[in-house]
C-alpha cells in the first residue's frame, strides 16, 4: 500500500535501463563468460537474477548458467523473529559445477550485508567458486559487515528507519522501487 508521501526512485523503464547497464559490467568485468554463472537470492534476487541472465546470455551470444539460492536457515536473525513466526523457505536450485567459477550473487536490496554473508556461506556448501561478486539493484547503506558490491544499480541514501521497496511484475504485479514513510523504530 502507497501513501502520498511514498517516493518511487525507480520505475519500469528505469528498472529496465538498471539491469541492462548491470549486464554490461558483468560481462566487461568478466570476459570469458564460459566461466560466469548467476545466482539469485530468494525472492526477489532471484528474479532479479533472472532477468540478468537473459540479458547476459543474449549479449554474450552464450548460456550463462543460472541459479536461485535461498538463505532462511543461514540467517544469523532467526530466532528474532516474531513468536511463531517461521521463515519462508523456498527450494534452492543449482545445477551445475561451482567449481572454478566466477559467481555473481544477485539481490534486490543490500542494506546490512547479513543476508549476504548467509548467502555466501549458503552458496560454498554446493562448492567453491574461483570468486564471488555481488549485484545488487538498490544499495542502502547502514553496513554491518564488511561487504560491498560489485555491480550496484542505484545508491540510495536512506536513514535507517525508512524502508525500501522493491516491487517485481512476478510477484506484485509491477516494476518499481520506492522509499516508504518512516517506520517507527522500536525503543
Amino acid at each position: 500500500m502507497q501513501s502520498d508521501t511514498d517516493t518511487v526512485v525507480l520505475d519500469r523503464d528505469d528498472l529496465r535501463r538498471t539491469l541492462v547497464r548491470i549486464a554490461h559490467e558483468i560481462i566487461e568485468k568478466n570476459p570469458g563468460s564460459e566461466r560466469v554463472a548467476l545466482v539469485g537470492i530468494h525472492t526477489r534476487g532471484a528474479i532479479l537474477g533472472r532477468r540478468l541472465h537473459a540479458l547476459v546470455s543474449e549479449l554474450t551470444s552464450s548460456e550463462v548458467p543460472f541459479g536461485d539460492l535461498d538463505i532462511s536457515f543461514y540467517r544469523d536473525d532467526v530466532n528474532d523473529r516474531e513468536p511463531g513466526a517461521e521463515p519462508v523457505v523456498h527450494s534452492s536450485h543449482l545445477d551445475f559445477e561451482l567449481d572454478d567459477l566466477t559467481v555473481v550473487l544477485v539481490d534486490d536490496v543490500l542494506f546490512t550485508g547479513r543476508t549476504v554473508r548467509s548467502a555466501i556461506d549458503a552458496l560454498f556448501d554446493y562448492g567453491r567458486p574461483e570468486r564471488v561478486q555481488l549485484a545488487v539493484l538498490v544499495d542502502r547503506g547502514h553496513r554491518e559487515l564488511p561487504i560491498r558490491p560489485d555491480y550496484v544499480g542505484k545508491n540510495l541514501p536512506t536513514s535507517r528507519s525508512e524502508r525500501v521497496y522493491v516491487r517485481l511484475e512476478e510477484t506484485d504485479g509491477v516494476d518499481e522501487v520506492m522509499i516508504a514513510d518512516p517506520v517507527e523504530v522500536a525503543r
